[in-house]
């Protein structure tokens, strides 16, 4: 075998393993959708009927406390609400979020209808962790959805929800975690204030600390129901 031939063998093994890297990153996963907790965050219950909550990547959508908070969720309910989706992932988050693309059946990209739709960001913060092609469209998406005013785009200057939660981690106006950060567990998924009777019985291996109540229930957890 010359040169030019081991060169060229050499090329098309590069090609085929840098494809079956890829393949292997990406993971797949199939249910309905049972919750819609805001703009980008979902429940659904899987094909071995498990509950899972998902993450849209490259996106993020106003929190519910903000302007358009709660158009940005009714918009995705009525996209996808009770309907089977199709999961494509590589990663979860730190609160165990699948961080993913949601596909309705007919390949329907949502987290990109979100962005059309002026219900959320292109979150570029996050965009090496996107698809080259999907960087771009999402990008596009947001720069059409701007210039058409649609949604949250109506305002002359609208809060991106990333400067909102750190607006609020500083801000006093929850007096509850002015005297310690809110504890949740992890096992139970549920979060106690610090006038909660168990805010110091949570044990220490199921121990999650959030700086606002807003960032836990954004991760999942619920109060304790003996709080007062």
């Amino acid at each position: 075998m010359n040169l030019a031939s081991r060169i060229t063998l050499a090329l098309h093994l590069f090609v085929l393993l840098a494809a079956q890297g890829n393949a292997q990153a990406i993971t797949t996963l199939q249910g309905k959708v049972v919750g819609i907790a805001d703009g980008d965050t979902i429940t659904i219950f899987d094909m071995a009927n498990k509950q899972q909550s998902i993450r849209l990547q490259g996106i993020d959508s106003p929190e519910m406390r903000q302007d358009f908070g709660e158009q940005a969720k009714q918009n995705l309910a009525n996209l996808i609400y009770g309907r089977q989706v199709t999961i494509e992932y590589s990663k979860r988050d730190n609160y165990g979020h699948i961080l993913g693309k949601v596909l309705l059946l007919d390949g329907l990209d949502v987290n990109l209808e979100q962005i059309k739709d002026g219900m959320a960001w292109h979150y570029k913060q996050y965009e090496d962790e996107q698809l080259k092609a999907d960087r771009k469209t999402y990008a596009r998406a947001e720069r059409e959805a701007r210039e058409a005013r649609r949604g949250l785009w109506a305002d002359t200057l609208p809060m991106p929800p990333w400067a909102w939660r750190r607006t609020e981690r500083k801000s006093d106006r929850q007096p509850t975690v002015a005297f310690g950060n809110i504890i949740g567990n992890s096992r139970t998924k549920i979060y106690h204030r610090p006038d909660c009777p168990n805010y110091n019985k949570v044990s220490p291996e199921n121990k999650v600390e959030f700086q606002t109540i807003e960032e836990a229930e954004k991760a999942g957890y619920r109060p304790a129901k003996n709080c007062p």
